[in-house]
């Protein structure tokens, strides 16, 4: 009995043991892109009304996704701020640019359309202003996009903050993963990654 307890513990042990956004799913490994890849392809719905394949725009504009966690939530109704707020810088260059969740579409349409947002309750409450998203906020609902870019967290079901930068051959062109540390300044750090990386300014 004592041997079965140990090897439950053991087992618990490993699977704390791996990293949350890369657990796999159902014994799969679990995905890791590079620089350098194919970005997977992706048919998804957006805030905008709009449906958005990825391949419609190989060969003609780079396109930047910024993954983030849970709509109307505290870092990431300062990143959609901040998008929305500057996103002509963004726009300075040729690209599409999106945020992504695995949140079902009504609360992603909630949170593109929000002007305020209150975060926390009670005494803690704060109401953070915004303008509504001049850009798409794309959804994942089936949650298999998030994972196919290896950002799933599989215990929550939500994806990691992370912003995959992809060029007009489709291939991954840089993964900013500590988009969390600075979510204040995600327009202007988006705008200066687009500009290392060498993606045409528009005329």
């Amino acid at each position: 009995m004592r041997v079965v307890f140990m090897a439950a513990a053991l087992a618990a042990a490993g699977a704390v043991a791996i990293p949350a956004a890369q657990a796999p799913a159902g014994g799969t490994t679990p995905v890791e892109l590079k620089v350098g890849d194919n970005a997977p392809d992706f048919t998804l719905q957006a805030s905008d009304g709009k449906t958005y394949k990825l391949s419609s725009f190989k060969g003609k504009q780079a396109v930047a996704i910024a993954w983030f966690p849970k709509a109307l939530t505290s870092g990431c109704t300062l990143e959609c701020k901040s998008l929305a707020e500057h996103g002509d810088m963004i726009r300075a260059y040729d690209v599409t640019y999106f945020m992504a969740s695995t949140d079902p579409l009504e609360k992603n349409v909630e949170f593109a359309k929000a002007k305020s947002v209150t975060l926390g309750q009670g005494a803690n409450a704060r109401v953070v202003e915004k303008q509504e998203a001049d850009f798409p906020i794309l959804s994942d609902p089936t949650k298999e996009t998030a994972r196919a870019y290896g950002v799933l967290n599989e215990q929550n079901g939500m994806a990691a903050r992370w912003t995959f930068y992809i060029g007009k051959d489709g291939k991954i062109l840089a993964i900013d993963k500590d988009v969390s540390k600075r979510v204040q300044t995600s327009a202007e750090d988006m705008a200066a990654k687009l500009g290392e990386l060498g993606v045409a300014k528009k005329h």
